[in-house]
């Protein structure tokens, strides 16, 4: 219940596209629907820090440098989260953790994926 896949980072130009995809195994629908979950990143020698989150009302948090340009979302049929990255720049290359927190205070992190973006 508690492992992150994590899907769909790679090399882009600057100006390009991304999506990365995060599905929890073995959760059932409930348990995905109730989490509060985020995407976060960690450039190398930076620390982590919060990209995006989305509660299970569906409110989002973005962070200022990513406004505008990334949209968090959440497939509850799938039972997957979705982060859309528009409009890439060099320094949004890093690796990218998805976290998922639950309603009684499990936190879980995937392990990581790459995205660098070229200029």
């Amino acid at each position: 219940q508690g492992q992150l896949v994590e899907s769909g980072g790679g090399l882009v130009q600057a100006g390009g596209s991304l999506r990365l995809s995060c599905k929890p195994s073995r959760i059932i629908l409930s348990e995905f629907w109730s989490s509060t979950m985020g995407w976060y990143r960690q450039a190398p020698g930076k620390e982590r820090e919060l990209v995006a989150s989305i509660t299970d009302g569906g409110n989002t948090i973005y962070a200022d440098s990513v406004k505008g340009r990334f949209a968090i979302s959440k497939d509850n049929s799938r039972k997957t989260m979705y982060l859309q990255m528009n409009s890439l720049k060099p320094e949004d290359t890093g690796d990218y953790y998805c976290r998922r927190q639950s309603r009684s205070g499990d936190d879980y992190w995937g392990q990581g994926i790459q995205v660098t973006v070229s200029s």
